[in-house]
């Protein structure tokens, strides 16, 4: 076949691909190129060698079928690595950086050092919490969108933006990535970080000493209140504290009543702090409420890739595969088992292997692996149903219910192949897939079935 006519048919695949597919595997996608077809078989080179193992891991039956679905039989889809291709993304994303960089300086040089002076002594922010170095996936895309939006127009459309989420996800990184882009598109604006936790003890240092109260209170006050951005931390630890979060009314009144943007963080919902005063939970949810939840194998894979970039490190894949399978949690506690496997690696002067990872994180990983049977009972037993029901063509809304949660924890806590659940649920492959894919996007809107699936994770992790 006419190499031209190969490229017009995995132009047609790989958009339709892309539309099914997690946006964290789009990087590996997206660069590869066809290079013929024929007797069945379809080749592509990549210039990545990462990408062929997540690709015949994860997507290769996904890739397969869609091939199907638009009329092209295939017997193999082949992935080849390309060392030229290689060199020449490489080359690209080095044009590409430098082009940034370039950027960078000049906008540096616009601003003198009147931006940056700002953000070192009055924004308190961290300058590695950056737009740039945030992995985006299905489990915080919203987020970083709205985020992203929130920075390139302060208080016009989400105004509060509120962020909630467990310990570790990137609630910090998102809020202050806000403050940084903010800061060097337009350094005259004024942004303010704090941690409640600082927030708190700030107010009652002023409230404890001595001398003039009412000035220092209403120093501190203007302090807050004298921005254009308020982005405040962790609002959870002002629960009890009934004059903090006296203050905190105010502020967020006299914010909102100048049209200045406030971004709040928290590990719940605005809803489920329960001693939070109706009055300041109403004014947190009168614009977004958004969460981030733990990312999913691909975007953890993504995570420590980008790591190993910016670190300058060659790193083979089977210790990302091995530390995105057994960190699972949060974006925190992955980053840091990468971070030390790197630093012992440094002080032994020693090659990053597989074999030197499980030596390293060993004895914090629990080797005893969860199968396919356990979740099923584990599930079968929160609903109220047999194993045989989730087997079974009933469609009972309970036990329908219970087959996708338990399909979706299988290939979430498993890894295992499509095909391989099939054959235990005793289903067909697309019903699978419709099924994982139909769950990943309900728990993106229902907050009762994401509680059901972290309450089964945390009951799995302790039968384990």
């Amino acid at each position: 076949m006419d190499i031209t006519e190969v490229k017009k048919i995995w132009d047609e695949v790989k958009e339709e691909i892309i539309r099914t597919v997690p946006a964290t595997s789009h990087p590996w996608i997206l660069p590869m190129e066809a290079v013929g077809f024929e007797n069945g078989i379809f080749s592509v080179i990549t210039g990545q060698s990462f990408a062929i193992q997540i690709i015949r891991k994860n997507h290769y039956q996904q890739i397969l079928d869609v091939f199907e679905s638009l009329g092209y039989h295939l017997q193999k889809f082949d992935i080849i690595f390309d060392e030229e291709l290689s060199k020449r993304l490489k080359k690209e994303k080095e044009k590409e950086l430098k082009a940034q960089k370039k950027s960078e300086e000049k906008a540096l040089k616009e601003t003198a050092f009147d931006g940056m002076a700002k953000m070192q002594s009055q924004s308190n922010l961290n300058l590695k919490y950056k737009f740039e170095n945030f992995v985006v996936g299905d489990n915080n895309k919203l987020a970083h969108a709205v985020a992203f939006n929130v920075a390139q127009h302060p208080a016009e459309k989400y105004n509060p933006l509120f962020i909630y989420g467990g310990s570790g996800l990137g609630k910090t990184h998102l809020m202050q990535a806000i403050g940084h882009y903010t800061l060097f598109n337009n350094s005259k604006l004024r942004v303010r970080y704090i941690k409640t936790e600082d927030y708190v003890n700030e107010l009652v240092d002023n409230l404890r000493k001595g001398g003039d109260t009412n000035d220092r209170m209403a120093k501190f006050r203007q302090k807050y209140r004298n921005v254009d951005i308020l982005l405040i931390d962790d609002i959870q630890f002002v629960e009890s504290k009934n004059r903090t979060m006296e203050e905190i009314f105010h502020t967020f009144d006299a914010l909102y009543n100048k049209n200045k943007q406030i971004v709040i963080t928290s590990d719940r919902a605005p809803k489920d702090i329960p001693t939070l005063p109706d009055r300041l939970r109403t004014r947190f949810e009168m614009g977004i409420v958004v969460d981030i939840t733990p990312p999913d194998y691909e975007t953890r894979v993504a995570i420590l890739t980008n790591l190993a970039e910016q670190m300058g490190l060659n790193v083979p894949f089977a210790v990302y595969d091995y530390i995105a399978k057994n960190f699972e949690s949060n974006v925190r506690e992955l980053e840091g088992a990468f971070n030390k496997v790197t630093a012992f690696a440094d002080i032994e002067q020693t090659e990053i292997t597989l074999e030197f990872a499980k030596k390293v994180l060993g004895a914090e990983i629990n080797v005893k692996q969860i199968d396919i049977h356990e979740i099923a009972y584990v599930v079968a037993e929160y609903y109220g149903v047999t194993i045989d029901a989730l087997k079974s063509p009933a469609r009972a809304q309970k036990i329908s219910e219970a087959r996708r949660v338990a399909v979706y924890l299988v290939r979430e806590i498993t890894k295992l192949s499509y095909e391989e659940i099939a054959e235990f649920f005793e289903k067909k492959h697309p019903t699978i897939l419709y099924s994982y894919q139909k769950m990943k996007e309900d728990l993106r809107i229902d907050n009762k079935l994401k509680q059901i699936v972290r309450e089964l994770k945390q009951a799995i992790k302790y039968n384990s």
